[in-house]
C-alpha cells in the first residue's frame, strides 16, 4: 500500500483523519511518468506535492551544469519551497526518475487553510521543519565529510537508491566524477 496524506498525519500529528474530505484543504491525485518534468525552473510553483509512490530528483543549474541536490522517495512532501513561498520563479527542477504518483495540494487552497486550521498549521510546520533538517544535514555534511563519507552514509541511510539509480547520477549527488565514485565503490 502506498502512503498517503491520511496515513502521514495519522503517523505524525495527533489527528484523526479518515477521508480526504476531513481534510482542511483539497486534494487532487496525478500520476507523472518516468522523466516528467513536474516543475521547471524559472516557473512559479503554485503546488506542493505528497509523494506516493517513486522517486523524484530536485536538480539545480549552475554554470550550464545542472547539480543534484536531492532525491525524494515516497512518503515525503515535495515541491519548489522557496518559489511557493515567495512566488517567485523557481530556482530548482523537479524530474519524476521513475512513474510517480502523487497527492497535490493547490497554494491557494494550502494557504487559506493556515488562517483557519490548527492541523493545516501543524502540517506545514512538520514538512518545514523536515526539509530544514533535510538542508541543514546536507550542507554540514558536504562542509565535513569526505566523499567516500557522504557514499557511504549514502549506502547505509538509503540503500534502494544505489540499487536503482544508475551511477552518473549517485555521482552528481555526491559532486563528484563517476570515475571518482567507481574507485570509492571498488573499496
Amino acid at each position: 500500500k502506498n502512503l498517503t496524506i491520511i496515513d502521514f498525519i495519522q503517523a505524525n500529528l495527533n489527528f484523526q483523519i479518515n477521508h480526504h474530505e476531513d481534510l482542511p484543504f483539497s486534494v487532487t491525485e496525478k500520476i507523472f511518468l518516468e522523466g516528467s518534468i513536474i516543475t521547471e525552473y524559472n516557473k512559479v510553483e503554485n503546488y506542493i506535492y505528497f509523494l506516493k509512490k517513486g522517486i523524484v530528483q530536485i536538480s539545480v543549474s549552475y554554470n550550464d551544469d545542472e547539480r543534484i541536490f536531492d532525491f525524494i522517495e515516497a512518503g515525503n512532501f515535495l515541491g519548489s519551497y522557496s518559489s511557493l513561498l515567495t512566488q517567485l520563479p523557481s530556482d530548482v527542477k523537479l524530474t519524476a526518475l521513475t512513474n510517480i504518483e502523487v497527492e497535490v495540494i493547490e497554494r491557494k487552497a494550502l494557504f487559506d487553510a493556515y488562517k483557519h486550521s490548527l492541523l493545516a498549521n501543524q502540517l506545514g510546520r512538520l514538512a518545514t521543519e523536515r526539509v530544514y533538517v533535510s538542508n541543514t544535514k546536507r550542507e554540514k555534511d558536504f562542509l565535513t565529510k569526505t566523499a567516500e563519507q557522504r557514499y557511504q552514509d549514502l549506502l547505509q541511510n538509503r540503500p534502494n537508491l544505489i540499487a536503482i539509480l544508475p551511477v552518473y547520477k549517485i555521482a552528481k549527488y555526491l559532486a563528484i566524477q563517476p570515475e571518482s565514485l567507481s574507485r570509492i565503490r571498488k573499496r
